[in-house]
Formats: structure tokens, C-alpha cells, sequence
């Protein structure tokens, strides 16, 4: 007890330190070495963490989001801290007020938004900066309600369904950061495998560009009060993919032109003001290298079909069975089955009263000859209904050790795909893009896997698969 005691001082003492003295001398840049007292105030923290009769307990970025209720904010009653990097900057005037962090320097897998009433926040939280959050007191929420942008705030607002700003007192007792600055790696990603769980996080995407439509415009249209939107466009298979940027009225580069080249684009991914769509925000128009030649489609001429399955000859509500295909439970006892609507036919996994707590779902493509031709891509059409949990997961995988009936003794990597989301529609079935196979040889074998589960209502939705192909140069 008095261990827990002394802990809890030593926090309270640590809650009492000012850290706004870097800033108080008229001095903005980025301290170097954050003095005596905020270094203790991390160490302390640290120490705290360490100690398990203090009753200080870390909770990563990705558990702390599960505590959002959307629509209401949430006030944080246990003694948790949250670490973090920095990942946007308001030195540009592109945010305001906020800043995100993530949960790594690099390959990150959570980030969340802390609002807070202080502007040139960039001074003291810099990019890459390692931040620990004392949540106990804080709120959990969204700064604009049902935005769907998980956010750490000082309070909540008369009608309790937003969050408002820390206040500069719970910025300076709260809001730890640490001596060191890390160099935050941009998350590779393409345009079409942005989601949700990306908001907050600093991706980068290769062959983006401008449509030709934009050339001469600047980020920032005049009579826009508040924010522009401009398409990015980015070469994907046979076609293009496309996001929004989105640029703030009050941003310093506002009317800087458009780049005319292509390249690659970096920032912040985020969303519209009222949650509706996803967008990429810039910390700086530099992060733009745009001054390379213009990505092209690939031409669908100069390519094959080496296999192909559309499915059409399903039997409607059978255990699906199609020659060389291997259907496999690795747990539970849910198969693929054969489906049957308006005449076309699909593969589709579902757990709904599989009566299993784990279903686990194989459909596994005949051996596909990587070493009869080059430039190999593969493309399927894809859809989900009643998909209610991100743990409902669909992958993709391929392996060139399968042996055609042992699933679980080959060697199976995961694959990028553009996949179903819990917002899009149901079943609506959108393309996957061109996975590109090129790299392998021998015989190959592209597996679909499945998690869901029979007697958990959020885990029981079903994927539909249609139109597997695979193209060759």
C-alpha cells in the first residue's frame, strides 16, 4: 500500500509540473532537450508502468478505440496511459486544433486524434514525437458526432454526444512528451486498400497523379471558405483508382500550384467534416513528389486469361465441390458453399448458425503454372452481407508448397487486395484490383480464408466470390 501510495504522489506531483516554460520566452523552435522536469514526468510515467502495485496500467491505441460508442462521449475513469508517435503537423495550417498519433514509428496498426485548445501545437508535439497520454479524466468520442474519427478530448458537450478540447491545463498535466523524436515511415499503401482503421495514420502512395482536368489549379479554390477537395488519381491494373485530397482554406500552401507530374504522394489519411468519406490530408505540399512522367494503365490487350473460374455452373445452397478446388474447415465445421442469384453464380462462406464459437473457412484454386508465361496478375470480384465486426476478416493467400490436400502444412503468404468493408454495400460485388503474381514460380495456389463464428452475432456475415481469373502477359 504505501508503494501504491508513493506512486500516486509522484504521479500528482508529476500532474503539477508546467511544461509550457519551452514556450513562454518567445522561443517556438522544437527544444532539442526537454529539461529537467519533463523528463522526469516521462520517467516517472515509465517507472509507473513498470511497477505493478502502482495501479498505473498502458493501453495500446487499438483498445483504447474499442471504448468509442459512437455517438457519445465517454469519460476515462481508470488510471490507463496511452503511448504514441506524432504523425501530423499544424506548422502549414492544414490542421487545427488536433493532432494525430500512432502506434508505431513505423508499420503502425492504430492512430487516434487528440483535440486540443492549443494552435501551433507542431512546437512542442513535432512529427515523430513520442507522446504518453495520462487518460484517467479525459473523454473518449468524436469531436463531431457519428464522424467516426475516434478522439481523445478534455470533455464532453451539453449534450454529451461530441468531445470537446483538452484545455491547456490538462494539455500541460496530461500530455506527456518524451526527449525523443522518431522518424516516422510513411505506410505503403494504394488508394484502393485505404480503410477506415487507416485514419490517423501517415501512409504514402506510389504512381499518383492529378487528372489531367486539374492542370493549373491550386490546391485551394478561392471560394472556398473552408476546405478543397481535389481528386488524386493513381494507376491500379487496367485502370485507375482514385481518393480525395483535401486541403484547408487557412493552409499556407493554399495556392500553390498543382503538381503536373507523377510521383508519390504522402500524408495523413482523415475524413470529411461530417464522416462521409475518407480523405488524404497534407502536412506539408512537399511531401508531393510529383515531378516524374505520368503513370498508364496497363492495356487489357496485352494480356491472357490463363485461368478462369466464373462459377456459373453452382448448384444453388450445395457444399461447394468444383474440380481441383480444395474446400477445407480448418476449424469448426462450415464449408464454402455454391450459390445462385439471378442466374449467376458464386462461391460464398458464411458462419450464420454454423452452431461452431470458430469457424475458419478454406477455399483453395486449382494449381495455376507460373513458368508457362511472365507478368502474371490476378483478379476476382468480391462481396460481403451482414458483415458487422472487423474480426469477421476475409484474407488472401498463395503458396507454392501446397500439395494439393494438406492445407495447413503448406507455407501460405498474404496478399493485398482491395476487399469488402463493413460500409460497403451488400452484397454488392466490387473488383479486387490486379494482385500482382509475377514474383513466383512453380505451381501456384491462391487461397481464400474466412473467420467467423456461429454463436457471435458480430462475427457471423459471409463473403461472396465470383469471377476468379488470372492474367498473363
Amino acid at each position: 500500500m504505501k508503494t501504491n501510495k508513493l506512486i500516486i504522489l509522484m504521479l500528482a506531483l508529476v500532474a503539477g509540473i508546467s511544461f509550457t516554460s519551452c514556450v513562454e520566452d518567445g522561443d517556438y523552435s522544437v527544444p532539442k532537450s526537454l529539461g529537467v522536469e519533463e523528463n522526469a514526468a516521462v520517467e516517472t510515467i515509465k517507472e509507473a508502468l513498470n511497477d505493478p502495485n502502482s495501479g498505473l496500467t498502458a493501453i495500446s491505441i487499438s483498445n483504447l478505440k474499442t471504448l468509442l460508442v459512437s455517438g457519445q462521449a465517454t469519460e476515462i475513469t481508470s488510471n490507463i496511459v496511452v503511448k504514441g508517435y506524432v504523425t501530423s503537423s499544424d506548422e502549414t495550417g492544414n490542421f487545427y486544433k488536433e493532432f494525430f498519433i500512432q502506434d508505431s514509428p513505423d508499420n503502425p496498426t492504430a492512430a487516434i486524434k487528440i483535440a486540443l485548445e492549443l494552435v501551433d501545437s507542431y512546437n512542442k508535439y513535432n512529427i515523430g514525437r513520442e507522446v504518453y497520454i495520462n487518460l484517467n479524466g479525459l473523454y473518449i468520442g468524436e469531436v463531431r458526432s457519428g464522424d467516426g474519427v475516434v478522439t481523445i478530448g478534455g470533455a464532453k458537450n451539453d449534450d454529451g454526444d461530441e468531445v470537446e478540447n483538452l484545455s491547456l491545463n490538462q494539455v500541460e498535466n496530461q500530455l506527456f512528451r518524451a526527449s525523443n523524436t522518431e522518424t516516422i515511415v510513411p505506410l505503403a499503401v494504394k488508394f484502393s486498400e485505404i480503410n477506415e482503421s487507416h485514419v490517423g495514420i501517415f501512409v504514402q502512395v506510389e504512381n499518383a497523379q492529378f487528372p489531367t482536368n486539374l492542370a493549373g489549379k491550386t490546391f485551394v479554390d478561392a471560394n472556398d471558405r473552408f476546405d478543397t477537395q481535389r481528386t488524386l488519381q493513381s494507376c491500379d491494373g487496367f485502370g485507375f483508382t482514385t481518393f480525395i485530397l483535401e486541403t484547408s482554406a487557412f493552409a499556407s500552401f493554399k495556392f500553390a500550384t498543382l503538381p503536373a507530374g507523377g510521383g508519390s504522394v504522402a500524408g495523413v489519411v482523415s475524413k470529411t467534416f461530417n464522416g462521409s468519406d475518407l480523405v488524404l490530408a497534407l502536412n506539408n505540399n512537399l511531401d508531393m513528389d510529383m515531378n516524374g512522367s505520368k503513370c498508364k494503365p496497363l492495356d487489357i490487350n496485352d494480356f491472357s486469361i490463363v485461368v478462369e473460374e466464373d462459377f456459373d455452373t453452382s448448384i444453388d445452397n450445395s457444399t461447394f465441390n468444383f474440380p481441383g478446388w480444395t474446400n477445407f474447415a480448418a476449424e469448426g465445421t462450415e464449408l464454402w458453399s455454391e450459390q445462385v442469384f439471378s442466374g449467376n453464380g458464386y462461391a460464398e462462406f458464411s458462419s450464420f448458425r454454423s452452431g461452431d464459437d470458430v469457424n475458419i473457412g478454406w477455399l483453395i484454386s486449382s494449381g495455376i503454372d507460373m513458368d508457362a508465361q511472365t507478368n502474371e496478375f490476378l483478379n476476382f470480384q468480391i462481396a460481403q452481407h451482414h458483415l458487422d465486426s472487423e474480426e469477421n476478416t476475409l484474407e488472401v493467400f498463395v503458396s507454392t508448397d501446397y500439395d494439393g490436400t494438406n492445407v495447413s502444412a503448406a507455407t501460405w503468404q498474404q496478399i493485398s487486395a482491395n476487399l469488402p468493408t463493413q460500409s460497403d454495400s451488400w452484397y454488392t460485388f466490387k473488383d479486387s484490383g490486379l494482385v500482382d503474381l509475377s514474383s513466383y514460380i512453380g505451381t501456384l495456389y491462391v487461397g481464400f480464408k474466412v473467420t467467423g463464428s456461429g454463436n457471435d452475432q458480430t462475427l457471423d456475415g459471409a463473403y461472396m466470390l465470383d469471377d476468379f481469373k488470372v492474367l498473363a502477359q
